[in-house]
């Protein structure tokens, strides 16, 4: 909240609260500002000849233009959200696909996984000391060139290293346009959060499914492929043409009353500038906003590690024999229906919001546990018990998502929201990277017992 100041003009006479606006809080971004930060997607801003004279207020637009650019912002950040994903969706799902030339025994999706998600993992461990500098339009033109090399890599790779190569560069496209998309909602009202997760949601069905659906009905995984290349300029289009210019703050008022009872990550009384407009937090502030965080971090770090050593550590392990598909099959539908329930519970923000996001990760890790117990003893007797688990496995991951960032964005100042999302959001990466460390020594003991 802004402090209410008394303030005396030079005759001594009290000057109104209501005729006093801090200079260091611009009402909306300008050209200046948003060419610096790279916001220019879209068409620009229009500035009036008359824009700085205090005479008579700028008028609203139209509400039929405002909710235009609200149907265009959230269509934005959906398309967004399933291009940015979809690369690193696609490569997980092809894990035996992409190290079908190797001969060597044993689970070796591993590899995909640490090749998909440790430059993520640098990537966003580095990006909160530097990377605000760096416009936002040439990092997601980087973001769609390294997606567009993945895929064009892999279809044709003739070795493995070639083959993880590609998934390098997917892995470096993903983990650069989450963190610019994530940082980028700052700037736009709270909605787009939704929209941009119920969108990386729907990468991990629609690329886990269509590279299944494409396999499956006869297409060589290069062709499968090669006709996703689409996806990398669909990405590019929906920022520089489809994303209106960022405006002014509006979070059309639906949370105002969530948003009053609740705590504030930092409590402090400076001067809540909008995102972009002042100056760079100091290192004490950045260490302030990352202590006030870990309540949201710690959990997430492990809903993901838990699915993820599920998903790369186990799914090999449940294998039904009684049954018509094959064990590259049911690797294929395991993933697919992962991402049927992250989707639907990433997409379900406005149904169902959950502020204590620990009672997924404990949830989570009952799903890590009761898996384990069975891939040890088989007691299950039918592959159909093992689907819903992992569609309820794929719900409580992207629930913890959606409403990790949704709670960040509620309870963060707008000078910190910014530099706050581009923090959180290394803690998916953080859990994925431990459990593929954890999952290669524990799938060799398991194959030992099994």
């Amino acid at each position: 909240m802004q402090r209410r100041t008394r303030s005396w003009d030079g005759n001594g006479a009290l000057i109104p609260l209501t005729c006093l606006r801090p200079s260091s809080v611009p009402l909306e971004p300008t050209l200046p500002e948003l060419d610096a930060m790279g916001g220019c997607a879209g068409s620009p801003r229009r500035l009036s000849d008359s824009e700085g004279e205090e005479t008579d207020p700028a008028p609203r637009p139209p509400l039929q233009d405002s909710q235009g650019a609200h149907w265009k912002n959230a269509v934005g950040f959906w398309l967004l959200g399933l291009c940015n994903n979809f690369s690193y969706v696609v490569m997980l799902s092809a894990a035996h696909d992409i190290l079908s030339h190797q001969r060597t025994a044993g689970n070796q999706s591993h590899a995909v996984l640490l090749a998909d998600i440790l430059p993520t993992l640098i990537i966003k461990l580095l990006a909160p000391l530097g990377l605000h500098l760096l416009p936002y339009s040439p990092r997601v033109l980087t973001s769609g060139i390294c997606a567009a090399g993945s895929f064009l890599l892999v279809a044709f790779s003739h070795s493995v290293t070639i083959s993880l190569c590609g998934v390098v560069l997917a892995s470096i496209s993903s983990g650069l346009g989450e963190i610019t998309f994530l940082s980028l909602t700052a700037f736009y009202p709270r909605a787009v959060i939704s929209c941009w997760s119920s969108g990386t949601g729907g990468a991990g069905l629609l690329g886990a499914l269509s590279y299944l659906g494409l396999t499956q009905a006869g297409l060589s995984p290069q062709h499968t492929l090669l006709s996703m290349l689409g996806i990398p300029t669909l990405l590019l289009a929906s920022y520089f043409l489809l994303l209106t210019s960022p405006g002014p703050q509006d979070p059309r008022g639906e949370e105002d009353s969530d948003t009053a009872a609740r705590q504030p990550l930092i409590n402090n009384e400076a001067s809540e500038s909008k995102p972009g407009s002042g100056s760079p937090l100091s290192l004490q502030e950045r260490w302030t906003v990352f202590k006030g965080l870990l309540h949201y971090i710690v959990p997430l770090v492990l809903v993901y590690f838990a699915e993820y050593f599920i998903n790369q550590g186990l799914f090999e392990l449940l294998f039904f024999r009684n049954t018509f598909l094959t064990h590259a099959e049911q690797y294929r539908w395991y993933q697919m229906l992962y991402q049927a329930g992250v989707f639907a519970s990433r997409s379900s923000l406005r149904c169902c919001p959950i502020r204590h996001t620990w009672v997924l990760a404990l949830l989570q890790c009952l799903n890590l546990a009761f898996l384990l117990v069975d891939v040890w003893l088989s007691f299950l007797p039918s592959i159909y018990l093992i689907f819903l688990i992992i569609v309820f496995e794929g719900l409580l991951g992207g629930a913890a998502y959606v409403n990790t960032f949704h709670n960040i964005a509620l309870e963060t100042s707008d000078e910190h929201r910014e530099f706050a999302m581009a923090t959180a959001c290394i803690s998916d990466t953080l859990g994925i990277s431990l459990s593929g460390l954890l999952a290669l020594p524990l799938h060799d003991f398991l194959c030992q017992l099994t």
